[in-house]
Formats: C-alpha cells, structure tokens, sequence
C-alpha cells in the first residue's frame, strides 16, 4: 500500500529543485511548482482526499513574494494542526551556485540594480536560514549531478516498489536490410547455426517453436544466453542508477527472421522471471 506524502521541495535558487520536482514526477508524485503560498493549507487539505495528488511533492522558492518571513508561520502552524506535511531543503555552496548561474545565464532573483549574483546568493542564504531550521531533509547538491540528485529522491521517497522502472526493449533485425540507427546495445548472431539452411525450417520465423529448438539447443547458443543474462544482470541495475529509463538491445542475424527472433524471446524470457520489463519488436521478421 503507498504512504500518504505531501513534500514541499524548497531551497536556494540553483540548487535543483526542478530537477527534484522531475524526479518526484518520475517516481509518481503528483507535483505543483510555484504554488502560491496563501494556497498550501487548501492543496494539502485537497490532498489528503484525492487519489491523484495522495503522493504529491510542492515546489515553493524565494520567488514567492514574502516567502521568507511567511512561510516558516504558516509551515509550523501546519505542523501544529497535525497535517501530514514534510520539507525538503535544498543547498548548494555559492562557489556552485555562481558556476550554475553562469553556465546557464539566468538571472538570480535578487540580484537586481548594483547587486552581484555573489551578493545576491548570500542574501538568499540569510533570508531562507530560518525556513532551512524547520526542514525534515536536507540535501547538499554541492557536488551532485543531475542523477545523483535524482537517486537521493528515489532513495528517500519512493515506495519500496517504487522507482522508475528500466523498459528494456529488444528489437531483432537482419543485417542485410541494415542495423536500426535507436540501438544502445548490439549482438551479433551470425555465429550461430542458422536454420536457413534447414529446408523445413526455412519458410519458418524464430516464433516456432522448432526453429527455437533448432538454434536454442546447441552448447554455443546456451553459452552465449547464459554469458548474456550475466552481463544484463550485472549492467541493467547500473543504467537504472544513473537515471536511464529505457534500454534498447538489439539482435542482429543474417535475414533477421529465425536467430536473432529466437534468441530475444529466450533472453525475453530470462529477464522478465528476473523482474525486468522487457518488449518486443521484430522489425524484419516477414521480409525475405
């Protein structure tokens, strides 16, 4: 059963809180940004009802006019009257922070007339310290990349079952109409017996079972799937952690009809009894 969460996402400008909305977004939360802050009590009592926003994470900054000295006042009386509400504050040093800004040229709030980005970052950390003291999570993003900052999110706020999960798609082809351009793997089948030359089994695809058989039961072939459901195991998760929401494999064979097609649905197989969700598509599985 998922936890009832409500997140409001603040900080210091620059330090990533889009980017933790994102993330938010990516695990299943239902996410605000810029909400106004007069509207918080009336969203959280929304939210407590709704089956939409029952997880939800609300992006509130410095922008929001008196945030600084409202906010605090109206979080703690929402503490008080028993809401299920939760901050997360995000910082960064200014040494960061004024690198970000110069790489992506936006202005800094603050910083308008003779005030200095510099200047303008130190007077935001004055001004949110009180809002920073009343946060359940604090996270330095000083260091982070954006994966980084979005693996904190995962790890911290989504359900067990939660996360983003890695669609792995398999696509077979034959080499003989060319490799598909979207691959970010490819093997190579054309080393194992093909059933071509096989006159009844010739006319038939790699989705018969006799033509399956035919290239799956040969020691190469269960070397290389067992060889290849070690690799996936050990690299799937590490494409998962770096943020990667889909991985598409390809399987090449000569006329991309009978190995390239029996080997992705064994190796389909494999790793959806391992837990992956894994599709299919045979691009050229009725060309001759």
């Amino acid at each position: 059963m998922k936890t009832r969460r409500i997140v409001v996402v603040t900080g210091m400008s620059g330090s990533g809180r889009s980017a933790a909305l994102k993330a938010f977004e990516d695990i299943g939360y239902y996410c605000v940004d810029n909400l106004p802050l007069p509207l918080l009590p009336e969203f959280i009592t929304y939210a407590r009802t709704s089956e939409e926003a029952f997880r939800s994470a609300i992006g509130i900054d410095i922008r929001e006019r008196g945030f600084a000295e409202e906010f605090p006042v109206r979080y703690g009386a929402l503490k008080a009257a028993g809401m299920e509400i939760e901050m997360l504050f995000l910082e960064a040093s200014d040494q960061s922070l004024v690198r970000r800004y110069s790489e992506t040229r936006r202005p800094h709030t603050l910083a308008k007339g003779t005030v200095g980005l510099l200047d303008a970052i130190r007077a935001e950390r004055t001004a949110l310290a009180e809002v920073r003291t009343l946060a359940d999570r604090i996270v330095d993003t000083t260091d982070y990349t954006v994966h980084d900052l979005r693996q904190s999110v995962e790890r911290h706020y989504a359900d067990a079952t939660g996360g983003r999960p890695l669609v792995v798609t398999f696509v077979t082809f034959g080499y003989k109409f060319g490799a598909p351009y979207e691959l970010d793997l490819l093997f190579d089948l054309r080393f194992l017996p093909n059933p071509h030359f096989i006159p009844e089994l010739r006319p038939l695809t790699g989705e018969d079972q006799r033509v399956r058989d035919y290239v799956i039961a040969r020691p190469a072939s269960e070397e290389f799937l067992s060889r290849l459901t070690d690799f996936l195991g050990y690299l799937l998760p590490r494409y998962k952690s770096e943020g990667k929401s889909y991985l598409t494999i390809g399987f090449g064979c000569t006329g991309g009809r009978h190995r390239s097609v029996s080997v992705a649905l064994a190796m389909a197989d494999r790793l959806r009894a391992a837990g992956h969700e894994v599709n299919l598509k045979h691009r050229d599985i009725m060309r001759t």
